[in-house]
């Protein structure tokens, strides 16, 4: 029996790292037995990264592309509203105005050449 694997390219998805614990909200650029691949944040901020999105200052947020080593990673969740909380990405489009999608895009530099 094979297992389904609900992680695709571009969802959303919060992953929980250990040694350092860490939690990082972001959207999935590739994943494999090795890792994933992930545009996205750090949550330990997450009213101050509201705070600078919604004021305009969204480039002062440390939004970066990363690989997360599978070792490291405890857990990873889809981020999808639970028992009438909402996602994190729909708090973000309501707390900042802004589409999560759009926020988590790739950077210029990574768009693949023509």
């Amino acid at each position: 029996m094979s297992l389904m694997m609900p992680f695709q390219s571009g969802d959303l998805v919060m992953v929980v790292m250990q040694s350092p614990r860490e939690r990082i909200w972001g959207r999935i650029l590739g994943l494999d037995a090795s890792g994933i691949a992930v545009r996205g944040l750090d949550l330990t901020p997450w009213e101050h990264v509201l705070t600078l999105v919604r004021t305009g200052q969204a480039d002062q947020v440390a939004l970066g592309t990363r690989f997360l080593p599978m070792h490291r990673i405890e857990s990873m969740y889809l981020d999808e509203a639970s028992s009438g909380v909402p996602s994190l990405a729909e708090t973000f489009l309501d707390r900042t105005g802004l589409d999560a999608r759009v926020f988590l895009a790739d950077p210029q530099s990574l768009t693949p050449l023509s």
